[in-house]
């Protein structure tokens, strides 16, 4: 199988692999491991955005940081609007956001975890699309391992929480699972776009960066930053950050 496709499958089969928890735990994540998991998963996204994506944006452009600073800028407001006309619902959340809807509380939950998993896809999309501009195979394995890990985790904090809202194991699985369809989908977009415009895989790597911040700053920090052990969050984020950095580095 090609490298290529195991990259852009490895992130959906971390997801897969952490809603398949659902069927050996009986309870929910204890609020104690669920931040440390929401931690981790900041830290690696953070990570990659930095190391994965803008740094190799801003060396693509001979230093110049515009097309970066574009590039993130536009990432953000996507993700921004994408917020806003998707009627969604937040682990955690009583009240629904974007536009009024008749839709299921469980298909609100599919929603919003699949518009935070669809800038995962598009990273992993647009470092594969940099081979020809520089950044190699093996960094962009690196950010699909790392963004697979941080999946697992994911996946369970998808499935568990569904299965406590009154949905069979099954269910929860498959609803966890569908969520992370859109990253695949999310890689091969971004592999077509870039092949059509590979003069802006600059504006397209800090554009992924911009959109993977967002998730972070809108819903993984909110959420790990409330209650009691949020000391475990930040020990999660060190870890998650520092094990992607490295892999960066090593496998770069």
């Amino acid at each position: 199988m090609s490298p290529v496709v195991v990259g852009i499958l490895l992130p959906l089969l971390g997801t897969m692999l952490g809603s398949a928890f659902v069927f050996f735990m009986r309870k929910d994540i204890p609020d104690r491991l669920q931040k440390s998991l929401l931690g981790f998963a900041s830290g690696v996204m953070v990570a990659a955005s930095v190391w994965s994506l803008l740094i190799p944006s801003i060396a693509m452009s001979g230093e110049r940081v515009v097309p970066a600073a574009v590039g993130f800028l536009a990432g953000m407001a996507f993700l921004l609007l994408l917020d806003e006309v998707t009627p969604h619902l937040h682990l955690g959340s009583e009240s629904a956001e974007g536009p009024r809807s008749r839709l299921s509380r469980t298909a609100m939950l599919a929603l919003a975890v699949t518009i935070h998993n669809l800038p995962e896809g598009m990273a992993v999309g647009v470092v594969f699309a940099g081979e020809e501009q520089g950044l190699t195979l093996s960094a962009a394995l690196a950010v699909s391992i790392g963004i697979a890990l941080q999946n697992i985790p994911e996946g369970a904090i998808i499935s568990m929480p569904m299965h406590a809202e009154g949905n069979s194991r099954w269910h929860s699985f498959v609803i966890g699972t569908l969520s992370g369809v859109v990253e695949p989908v999310g890689s091969v977009a971004i592999l077509l776009l870039a092949s059509l415009l590979g003069v802006a895989l600059p504006y397209l790597l800090a554009f992924a960066a911009g959109a993977m911040m967002y998730v972070v700053v809108e819903e993984l920090i909110p959420e790990m930053s409330q209650g009691k052990h949020t000391n475990l969050s930040t020990i999660g984020f060190a870890m998650g950050f520092v094990l992607m950095m490295v892999m960066d580095v090593v496998l770069g």
